[in-house]
This record gives structure tokens, C-alpha cells and sequence, in this order.
């Protein structure tokens, strides 16, 4: 099993930067793929990025692409969402998400442990 701890959110400027750390409990955090989401109000959950056990292989979703930037350290056991050049429309809570799924995935069901997210506000 796997506890996940997200952090770092906060009010910032639109244009300006954050970036979410998320710290995992337990010896098996390294053996999972490592997935952020978010949720605005009204909204469904929406996939950001995604990031192999390894941390090898990478994958976003369009609407981020290029602004974000997800990495992790092992040693660690942390995965990282750096957000550059945030928009008001990034506003939302923030989640890290552990999964065994193979290959590149952004559904929220095959992700099995979640944490519980931390709020992102960008003003105008």
C-alpha cells in the first residue's frame, strides 16, 4: 500500500510559477507509475501528466504540454509537477496518483491510491 502526501500549492500570479511535491509512504513507491490530476469546481477530475517507474518516460496531456513538467526522485520517494507560465484557468486542486497499470495511462479508475490534493489558485 501506498500513503500519498501533495504539498507546495498556493496563490501565485498569473505567469508565475509552482511547483508540487508529492511524498510517498512505504518501500514499494518506487515500483509504481506516478500520475497528477485535477479538479476544478464543477469539473471532472482531469489528467495532467504521467511519469514511469523509472521516471524514463514521460507523457501529457495537451492542455499542459509544454507549461508542465512532471519528475521524480526515487531516493525520495517524490514525485514533482512543475507549473510554469500558470493561467487563471489552472485554479483547481491538485492530486498525485500511484499506479501498476502498464503503458501510458490517464484514467482516474486505474490508479489506485490517491492523495488528497492541494489547492492551486492563480489570479489575474
Amino acid at each position: 500500500q501506498v500513503q500519498l502526501v501533495e504539498s507546495g500549492g498556493g496563490l501565485v500570479q498569473a505567469g508565475g510559477s509552482l511547483r508540487l511535491p508529492c511524498t510517498g509512504s512505504g518501500r514499494t513507491f518506487s515500483s509504481y507509475a506516478m500520475g497528477w490530476f485535477r479538479q476544478a469546481p464543477g469539473k471532472e477530475r482531469e489528467f495532467l501528466a504521467g511519469i514511469s517507474w523509472s521516471g524514463g518516460s514521460t507523457y501529457y496531456a495537451d492542455s499542459v504540454k509544454g507549461r508542465f513538467t512532471i519528475s521524480r526522485d526515487n531516493a525520495k520517494n517524490t514525485v514533482y509537477l512543475q507549473m510554469n507560465s500558470l493561467k487563471p484557468e489552472d485554479t483547481a486542486v491538485y492530486y498525485c496518483a500511484a499506479t501498476k497499470a502498464p503503458g501510458h495511462t490517464s484514467v482516474t479508475y486505474e490508479y489506485d491510491y490517491w492523495g488528497q490534493g492541494t489547492q492551486v489558485t492563480v489570479s489575474s
